[in-house]
Order: structure tokens, then C-alpha cells, then sequence
């Protein structure tokens, strides 16, 4: 049974989608332990033995590469560990497979970042800074324009076949409206959007820990989220 700790946001999505894109089914290959990051189980020791950083997800496969057990942390890590396991979404040809890698760093450098400090500035900042705000809204579109320019010429993110860039980018443009979106601006990417969400193992991985994931409104969460609470040495 492969233990991943996690909690729903879009990297905790990517490795749930990732898991059951896969071939592995919830409650029979994996189990989901939730780590309410508002409430800082991110913070405690266990958590911080296999995720340093103290971020979600991490994951335990007791069957690692050589037989013993593995722990990872960073969700790009953990779906290159999968594909690697599972010998899926990611092309053998050393071509295709930098294709599909090169996207996938565009999202763990660049789609995630920027669009975590949109959704930051726009809906949990203290006090509105317009700077801000323009600067990561606008970034936020670029971004949007690049994969729909990239769509323009291709069915999937980095080609003609599904991939872990497609899974690790399509969690992010699922709050699309908190990033300031119009879709009618991106044409292709919302096409892309639409067929990525009706993907059974899609829509099975989204709704992982969904239920107990709600709207940040209390002080507590705040400060433990973006407070002093997240800068204290461990």
C-alpha cells in the first residue's frame, strides 16, 4: 500500500490523479493520510521526516526501487517516480521525453508559483496591493497564453499524448477565476481544460479529501498559512 500525505490542493491533486491515472485505486494500492496545512500538520515531526520542506504531498512506497521502502517529497519528483514505477506518461524516446519534461518544469518553476502569489494577492493578502495584484494577474495570463498558444499545435501540453506535464498542469487552471481568467481568451487551453476534466481518473483524484478541504477565513489558518508560524526553523 502506497501512503501519501497530502491535502487537496492542485499539488496534492497531481499526485492523487497521477496514482489513479496509473492503475492504482484508493483504499486498495493507496491511502491518502490528510494533512490539514491550515491547522500546521505540516509543521509536526513525523510530516517533517519525510517532507522537509514542510510542504504536501509526500509519499512512502514500501516497494521502492530496490525493494525497500522510498519516501519523496516535491509533487514533480513524485510524478517522475510514478511514471518511472509504472512505465506511463512518460515517452521512452529520449525526444519526447524532454518534451514532456521540459513542460513539466514549466509548471513546477512557473504555472505554480506564479498563480499560488495571484491566488495569494488577489484573495488571501491582508490588504490589496494593486501592484501586486496587476503584476501576478498579468503573469498569470501570460502564462495562460503560452500553454494556448502551445495547444495551437498540439492536442496534449507537450505533444500528442498524455503525459505528467498535462497532470501536474491541469490541478493549477482549476481556479481559474481566482487568477483573474477569462476563458474566452484562451481558446485551445480551454478546449484542453474540458478534455483533461472528463477523465474518470480525473475526476476520481480530485475529489480526494475534497470534503474536508474549507475556505480559508479564520486568523488561525491565516497566520499558520502566512504568518510567522511558516517561517520558524525546524
Amino acid at each position: 500500500m502506497i501512503d501519501v500525505y497530502t491535502w487537496p490542493t492542485p499539488n496534492g491533486h497531481k499526485v492523487h490523479i497521477m496514482l489513479e491515472e496509473c492503475g492504482f485505486k484508493l483504499g486498495r494500492d493507496w491511502q491518502a493520510h490528510a494533512v490539514n496545512i491550515g491547522q500546521g500538520d505540516q509543521f509536526k515531526p513525523e510530516f517533517l521526516k519525510i517532507s522537509p520542506n514542510n510542504k504536501i504531498p509526500a509519499l512512502l512506497d514500501p516497494h521502492g526501487p530496490d525493494g525497500k521502502p522510498i519516501s519523496l517529497f516535491e509533487s514533480g519528483a513524485i510524478l517522475l517516480y510514478l511514471a518511472a514505477k509504472t512505465g506511463k506518461f512518460l515517452p521512452k524516446s529520449d525526444r519526447a521525453k524532454y518534451d514532456v519534461l521540459q513542460w513539466l518544469m514549466f509548471q513546477m518553476g512557473g504555472v505554480g508559483p506564479m498563480l499560488g502569489q495571484a491566488h495569494h494577492f488577489r484573495i488571501y493578502a491582508p490588504e490589496t496591493i494593486d501592484y501586486a495584484v496587476n503584476r501576478y494577474t498579468n503573469e498569470a495570463k501570460r502564462l495562460y497564453g503560452v500553454m494556448n498558444k502551445q495547444l495551437e499545435q498540439s492536442k496534449f501540453i507537450a505533444g500528442n499524448s498524455y503525459s505528467i506535464a498535462d497532470i501536474a498542469i491541469f490541478p493549477w487552471l482549476r481556479s481559474w477565476q481566482n487568477q483573474g481568467i477569462d476563458w474566452a481568451d484562451y481558446p485551445q487551453l480551454k478546449i484542453w481544460f474540458d478534455r483533461i476534466s472528463e477523465r474518470p481518473a480525473v475526476q476520481r483524484g480530485v475529489q480526494v479529501l475534497a470534503d474536508l478541504r474549507k475556505p480559508i477565513t479564520d486568523d488561525k489558518s491565516r497566520e499558520v498559512l502566512f504568518g510567522k508560524t511558516q517561517y520558524k526553523s525546524r
